[in-house]
């Protein structure tokens, strides 16, 4: 029954596309979830709530985040539009009593990624990317190969983000270098590659 209670909030709280997003987003979770043996209930919890400070005006999230206490490097307080995902972990963890650690984590880093993620960072992160309401250029190719292999999936959504900040002249987060690189390793590692 949370769900269906966060569900409410959030409409109240969200733009109706944002809302639309996040259901998708949550729908995908489970999906990937169910293919791929992670906690079904944390990945619609985090789907779900993932984008629950986005709306909230750039200005106002820097301001809560320095209220909250949370530490935003560089590149975040220049960068705004990364600030909603660790201010979104902190309103999940206060307004809703969410303090599932592994939810917290994948909302906090579900847009920039980060070294050695969890399953459930990946579900996160991938499913924000290739829900059934995005429409770009190769999110079909992605979608296809995220349900065929995770780790493929979220590497292709990584090189995806990474040549779009590029194109866009913007600051690269590190994190989401570190995630690329970690996730490369770790491939090449279970392949006997390294």
């Amino acid at each position: 029954m949370e769900l269906e209670m966060y569900k409410s909030i959030l409409q109240k709280e969200l733009s109706k596309e944002r809302y639309v997003h996040s259901i998708g987003v949550m729908e995908t979770s489970i999906n990937l979830a169910k293919k791929y043996g992670a906690s079904e209930n944390k990945a619609a919890i985090a789907g779900l709530l993932h984008d629950c400070a986005k709306d909230i005006p750039e200005e106002e999230q820097l301001k809560l985040a320095i209220e909250f206490g949370i530490l935003l490097d560089d590149i975040s307080a220049t960068e705004k539009v990364l600030i909603h995902g660790p201010l979104g972990a902190k309103i999940v963890e206060i307004k809703f009593g969410i303090k599932d650690k592994e939810i917290l984590r994948a909302i906090e880093i579900h847009t920039t990624g980060d070294e050695n993620m969890s399953l459930l960072d990946k579900i996160i992160y991938i499913a924000d990317y290739i829900e059934p309401n995005r429409n770009f250029p190769g999110v079909e190719d992605i979608r296809e190969t995220t349900f065929n292999d995770l780790d493929e999936g979220v590497l292709k959504g990584l090189n995806s983000t990474i040549r779009y900040v590029l194109e866009k002249n913007s600051l690269l987060h590190p994190k989401t270098v570190a995630a690329r690189n970690s996730l490369l390793k770790n491939r090449r590692n279970k392949r006997g590659e390294l």
